[in-house]
């Protein structure tokens, strides 16, 4: 099978197994991760997906011939790679996995020591290349061939999440979770024998078939079943994640889907109250919400382009305290500065019961001063030309070009961009308390993107 590198995108691997990324693929990824690092030791976990044992044995495969002992720590999820990685002094770490992708999807998210990002500024383009175009032998560099050994790191992983709440302001919350068959579900109970907490558990098991389908919160179709359980059972707030589990998404006491760009408002408000001034890092997507929490409190606003390994590397060049985007991805610098879907839930329930608030008043005025569209995705064919004509319509507006196109009024923005990991374009629209406007303006622009709904 022809190998070509549609699957290295701005950030990850990702594409359809096997056409895109396959076996073959995943040895050369292994052998030239191991060469570039002059890796010794790197950690290799898997999510729920059919084809991620396959594509593990291959990778290790490559990264013991290129050198490297491999610590497999199991099916996982992505932040537990990044735990490892530096929890194990590791030279690297590889998680295969195509997050929140269909199930014909597979990938692999590359990061150095100290579980820093790899990425197409940083070397992942070059991988990509090479990978295609070089030739290999499958056999050994030196004389003698690495092992693979198998790491259970999940006990010293969940101690480490329960680092980051005060177990005694804690009280007793009924909580609805949904890992939607995806990789949460055991690492949730295994976290949830330290809380005094009751839970009700939808789709817990992991299943790379998704017999729920996709687990993908983002999609509207797959929120529903969280929030009706959550009315059901009158519980104070629902959980759900993606399939690694590397996104976490809310649901307020009334079944509200809320979405992520309040949730980073809240954790800002968390971390300002820890550390004073400190630097809190957001995307463009949605942003007024986030910036007058922020400057209100007195903190430090870090605006920076969306996608995980971009917002790693600024969270550490930057000193960010906590960041967050409008996709659900939270990061924390006291995570390796590495974004995390377990330590959201723990934390927003944590303040839940330290404010005596619901969730739902937490986030309602809010929601009044500054709502939002949510995330619209379109499938088209000529993202670049649909950007192109957009900036010309609202040339009278403030642009920036960030990430995407911003364009910005008095009273309205929104902001669209090409999607680094599908071919669809991602609509978000803002305003400063007018429901009615945001809803006017997002049918306005939908009609100009055209396309189908994705």
């Amino acid at each position: 099978m022809k190998l070509t590198n549609v699957a290295f995108k701005a950030y990850d691997v990702r594409g359809i197994y096997p056409t895109e990324v396959n076996e073959e693929l995943a040895y050369r990824v292994g052998r030239i991760f191991a060469r570039k690092l002059q890796a010794k030791k790197v950690v290799v976990g898997h999510d729920i997906r059919l084809s991620g044992p396959s594509l593990v044995k291959a990778l290790s495969e490559g990264l013991t011939d290129g050198g490297a002992d491999v610590c497999f720590i199991g099916q996982c999820g992505t932040e537990m790679v990044y735990f490892a990685t530096t929890f194990l002094q590791a030279d690297g770490g590889i998680m295969v996995t195509a997050s929140h992708n269909p199930k014909e999807y597979n990938g692999m998210k590359l990061v150095s020591n100290g579980a820093r990002p790899i990425s197409a500024d940083t070397g992942l383009k070059e991988i990509g290349e090479e990978a295609v175009n070089n030739e290999f032998k499958h056999e050994a560099v030196g004389t003698v061939k690495c092992k693979v050994c198998q790491k259970d790191i999940l006990q010293d992983y969940v101690k480490h999440l329960l680092g980051f709440v005060d177990l005694s302001k804690l009280k007793p919350l009924k909580l609805v979770v949904n890992p939607g068959n995806g990789g949460a579900g055991p690492v949730f109970k295994e976290l949830a024998k330290h809380l005094p907490f009751e839970y009700v558990i939808l789709h817990e098991e992991p299943d790379g078939n998704f017999p729920n389908g996709v687990p993908n919160p983002m999609l509207q179709q797959n929120r529903q079943e969280t929030s009706q359980k959550v009315c059901q059972e009158k519980a104070d707030l629902g959980i759900s994640w993606d399939g690694d589990f590397d996104r976490c998404f809310f649901y307020d006491e009334k079944g509200n889907f809320l979405e992520a760009s309040y949730i980073v408002g809240l954790l800002a408000e968390v971390f300002l109250a820890k550390e004073q001034g400190a630097k809190i890092m957001y995307d463009p997507r949605v942003r007024w919400n986030t910036e007058e929490i922020v400057k209100r409190l007195g903190g430090e606003l870090v605006l920076y382009k969306s996608g995980h390994a971009f917002m790693k590397e600024c969270m550490r060049k930057q000193g960010v305290l906590y960041g967050g985007e409008s996709s659900a991805h939270h990061y924390f610098r006291d995570f390796t500065c590495c974004d995390s879907g377990m330590l959201p839930w723990l934390l927003v329930s944590q303040y839940v019961c330290m404010t005596g608030k619901s969730l739902g008043d937490l986030v309602a005025e809010r929601m009044q001063m500054f709502p939002c569209s949510g995330e619209v995705n379109r499938k088209v064919d000529n993202a670049q030309v649909i950007l192109q004509t957009l900036e010309k319509r609202y040339s009278d507006g403030k642009i920036d070009k960030v990430d995407g196109l911003s364009v910005a009024y008095d009273k309205w923005r929104f902001n669209v961009r090409s999607s680094n990991t599908e071919p669809v374009i991602r609509l978000n629209v803002e305003t400063r308390g007018d429901k009615q406007l945001c809803a006017y303006k997002t049918q306005e622009l939908l009609q100009l993107i055209g396309g189908e709904e994705a």
